[in-house]
């Protein structure tokens, strides 16, 4: 889908990428293989052509940073399949308070789509070990991260995650998907373990509290909470991708084409 993408160009947008596919360009290489196109003038396809040829190299050498300035935040969706071995989903939880009142990040999880680590307060969480932990990825995949983890991460530790972001409730909302991530899963026939089916955010610090009363039971349900909320969002972004996708009607013209496309 990456590469079905025009809205990277400076006035582009939806209407004006879905007339090049309706002209049969369709991706990046066709738009550079055209001499011309009907409805652009010769200089703006110049200028086009070299921030194209621009956005290939930066695809090819997978520098995320690249995208993360030129793409949209509403499209970072579209890099997904091609950055999914590289990405990382992430989920925190907290004392309940916001940190201007006290509030911390008691558990941050993070699972790539093989391993799902965490880093608790008091037992390994800074600054210092997440930014080291992150270091390692090229792209970002949460629920309302936008609107809470990472805000709340970037005010208690001063960390600007700088990586292209597949933000799960806002991209959901457009796929149809309504409410929390709870509702989303039971929507979808997303599975979580038994132990901890029905928690919520306020049952998150109501372990934490009991956790840190010495109750191993509370700490272990806690992680528990926080690995269903973080390993499920990759299945989750798989289904949302796909959502998105047919929503743009590019398989309209591509047919079900190469996803890395």
């Amino acid at each position: 889908m990456i590469k079905n993408t025009f809205s990277l160009l400076q006035g582009i947008g939806e209407k004006l990428e879905k007339r090049l596919w309706e002209t049969g360009i369709l991706t990046w290489d066709d738009f550079l293989a055209a001499d011309a196109i009907s409805f652009m003038s010769a200089e703006k396809k110049m200028v086009y052509d070299a921030a194209l040829a621009d956005a290939l190299n930066n695809l090819i050498r997978k520098n995320p940073e690249f995208f993360f300035k030129t793409l949209k935040q509403k499209d970072h969706w579209r890099l997904f399949p091609f950055f999914k071995n590289a990405a990382v989903a992430l989920d925190i939880e907290t004392n309940g308070y916001p940190p201007y009142a006290g509030g911390h990040t008691t558990v941050v999880g993070l699972y790539d789509g093989f391993d799902y680590k965490t880093l608790v307060k008091g037992k390994g969480l800074s600054k210092e070990s997440l930014e080291q932990e992150l270091s390692g990825y090229k792209y970002l995949i949460t629920f309302f991260g936008s609107g809470f983890d990472l805000p709340f991460l970037r005010e208690e530790f001063g960390i600007n995650i700088m990586l292209p972001h597949f933000d799960l409730c806002f991209a959901g909302r457009k796929a149809g998907l309504k409410g929390g991530l709870k509702r989303v899963e039971e929507t979808l026939g997303i599975k979580r373990e038994d132990s901890v089916k029905g928690f919520d955010g306020f049952d998150a610090v109501r372990l934490w509290i009991a956790a840190q009363r010495g109750s191993t039971e509370a700490f272990e349900l806690l992680i528990t909470y926080n690995r269903c909320d973080t390993m499920n969002l990759f299945e989750l972004a798989d289904i949302v991708y796909e959502k998105l996708k047919i929503i743009t009607g590019v398989e309209k013209y591509t047919g079900k084409s190469d996803p890395l496309n």
